[in-house]
């Protein structure tokens, strides 16, 4: 296993133990640094063991931060004029 690899699945760990517990902020100062760790990591992960993994820690940073993921998906359609669909 890859060094990535281990760092990542640590990631994912250490994400959801901050999870469990209470904060202030609602976790968003916590949020801010995963995704600061996580970005870099993210594409070690998709370099050195390839882009199905990488997609596969993609989709678990998301789902461990799906605030974050829904607000800049909010923006997103927002710079698009909400176009009715």
């Amino acid at each position: 296993m890859s060094l990535p690899l281990i760092a990542g699945f640590l990631w994912l760990i250490a994400a959801n133990v901050i999870a469990m517990f209470p904060s202030r902020d609602h976790h968003w100062r916590n949020a801010y640094t995963l995704i600061a760790l996580g970005v870099p990591l993210l594409g070690a992960i998709t370099l050195t063991t390839g882009p199905i993994l990488g997609l596969l820690f993609l989709a678990g940073g998301a789902s461990v931060l799906r605030w974050p993921v829904w607000f800049l998906w909010k923006w997103v359609r927002a710079l698009g004029g909400n176009r009715p669909s």
